[in-house]
């Protein structure tokens, strides 16, 4: 059986909840839901949860190491459970995406972003598939600030279409590929 490691990358605590850097957090808490998964295991310094999902064996982390040292987190799946970096799905917000839109890249750089930054020193690799999470660019606010918030009102009330659709698009990634999902769901806006 075919194994997947699904990682949501964002920073625990209640303090850090309902920020934009947590997108990854939302989207993964979202998946296992509807696959019926819970994340209740601590180990590798991540709640963790373990399933399947379309004949495929599933496994759900969320590092608990903060964002920046997300890379530790996801390295010990990884090596432990021995999964091909290319079976590794990474669920991360990103500011170069507008809010509403979501999309898949199979590998990569960062872009700046720290906990891919992290990732890739920890597995010595960018050459994972990436559900990036729009969250668009701050217009006048620093962008560490500016993830750290908490999605605006308006956001929010968009936000649950925003998770239904990028979990839709994880599910097709598992069930069909990344190249029919990438087309199925290329530059699809969430929001209409």
């Amino acid at each position: 059986m075919t194994t997947r490691l699904i990682a949501g990358l964002g920073n625990p605590g209640p303090k850090y909840q309902g920020t934009r850097h947590n997108a990854g957090f939302m989207v993964l808490d979202r998946f296992s839901r509807d696959i019926g998964t819970s994340l209740n295991r601590k180990v590798f310094s991540a709640l963790f949860g373990e399933g399947t999902f379309q004949g495929m064996r599933i496994l759900l982390l969320k590092p608990q190491t903060f964002m920046n040292l997300s890379g530790r987190s996801v390295a010990a799946a990884v090596n432990f459970h021995k999964i091909p970096i290319q079976d590794l799905i990474v669920i991360h917000d990103d500011m170069d995406i507008p809010f509403g839109q979501v999309r898949l890249k199979d590998g990569g750089g960062h872009a700046g972003h720290n906990g891919l930054r992290s990732l890739m020193q920890e597995l010595g690799s960018g050459s994972f598939v990436r559900l990036r999470i729009g969250i668009n660019r701050p217009l006048h606010d620093d962008a560490a600030d500016y993830v750290l918030n908490n999605f605006s009102s308006d956001e929010l009330e968009k936000l649950p279409l925003i998770l239904d659709g990028a979990t839709e698009l994880l599910k097709l990634v598992i069930e069909e590929g990344l190249v029919k999902a990438m087309n199925t769901f290329h530059n699809r806006e969430l929001l209409e």
